[in-house]
């Protein structure tokens, strides 16, 4: 009975399994294109077996620029993925069967060497097709690679590229954590036997895993001469008056004036459920981005800005009433500035 594993264990297992079983019939991953020219977005589905979404459309503008076009047979992949889904959720059905926790060690073992040859495996695919171009395309610019992101958010010339699990995906990392919860179960289930340890909720655990796999997209850096104000495409030249909004799927739109942020969130170019954060520079200190929640602004005549604009943030209160007996200022707060 000492190698047996834990109801709790076998349970999870089967539900593991059953959610594999799932994946080979939703989209695993996708990739989101977003351009003026396609304001309602472009999508790249990959499933078990091949590619699906706006395949065509991309090919199409892979095309003008020298990228190879997208085709299934290509790609020997979608011939053993199947296969290789299918079996990772007969393990774990197996292991949850047989019940020995040697053969749980084992099948978590395989599952996190098999994901990483899987990302690694996508990660040059990306590159390949990102950066094996065809010297006589329409359309050449010195120095560009097109490769996507692995996870998050790029600026491919004017597209922005987003990269990120499907269903498919989150159920295939929900497996792994499933694993891995199970692991510490079972380990657990030892030290409790020999040190007397009292047991931990794993319901917890699971919950506190499942989070911390969930992406969460913070705030770029703004590039001071080399980035250009998303609204009004000036250089961004000085970080005093920077700002940027960032939306949920870690898309970064940087502007040089607070004005700009402003004039771009009324003017509705993205829906006010799309924003997760947005930030403004400290005018004190090192100007580095602060939540605008967290922020303190001080408006006046006296300063100007680069697009003329008349407010200031900071993240001292002590700094700022300072500033504003120099400048004659008043100070407002964020939902007094955004109405």
């Amino acid at each position: 009975m000492k190698n047996k594993l834990s109801n709790a264990s076998r349970l999870l297992l089967v539900i593991a399994a059953a959610g594999l079983v799932f994946v080979l019939f939703s989209p695993i991953w996708r990739i989101e294109l977003d351009a003026p020219q396609y304001p309602e977005g472009l999508a790249l589905t990959i499933h078990a077996n091949g590619l699906q979404g706006n395949v065509d459309i991309i090919n199409g503008l892979n095309h003008y620029i020298g990228m190879k076009t997208l085709h299934n047979e290509d790609f020997i992949e979608f011939k053993l993925l199947p296969y290789c889904i299918v079996f990772f959720a007969a393990a774990f059905a197996f292991v949850a069967i047989i019940n020995k926790r040697r053969w749980l060690n084992i099948l978590f073992g395989l599952f996190v060497v098999f994901g990483i040859i899987a990302m690694v495996d996508f990660w040059k695919w990306e590159y390949n097709y990102g950066h094996n171009l065809n010297p006589n395309a329409a359309i050449i610019v010195p120095g560009m690679a097109y490769q996507p992101p692995l996870i998050g958010f790029k600026q491919l010339l004017n597209f922005g590229a987003y990269s990120i699990p499907d269903i498919g995906g989150w159920l295939f990392i929900a497996a792994g954590v499933i694993a891995l919860v199970c692991v510490f179960i079972e380990r657990r289930k030892i030290l409790v036997k020999k040190k007397g340890m009292l047991p931990l909720n794993y319901g917890i655990i699971l919950l506190t895993l499942l989070s911390a796999s969930s992406c969460n997209p913070s705030p770029q850096a703004l590039v001071i001469g080399k980035d250009n104000c998303h609204l009004c495409k000036m250089t961004i030249s000085d970080p005093k008056y920077g700002a940027e909004v960032l939306t949920k799927k870690g898309k970064a739109y940087k502007f040089d004036d607070v004005h700009c942020v402003l004039s771009f969130l009324h003017s509705k170019e993205i829906d006010d459920g799309q924003v997760k954060d947005i930030y403004v520079a400290d005018f004190a200190g090192n100007h580095s981005l602060v939540n605008v929640n967290e922020s303190f602004f001080l408006q006046s005549s006296e300063i100007h800005a680069p697009m003329n604009g008349n407010v200031i943030g900071f993240t001292n209160k002590d700094s700022m009433k300072n500033i504003a007996a120099q400048l004659n200022g008043t100070i407002i707060n964020w939902e007094q500035l955004n109405k």
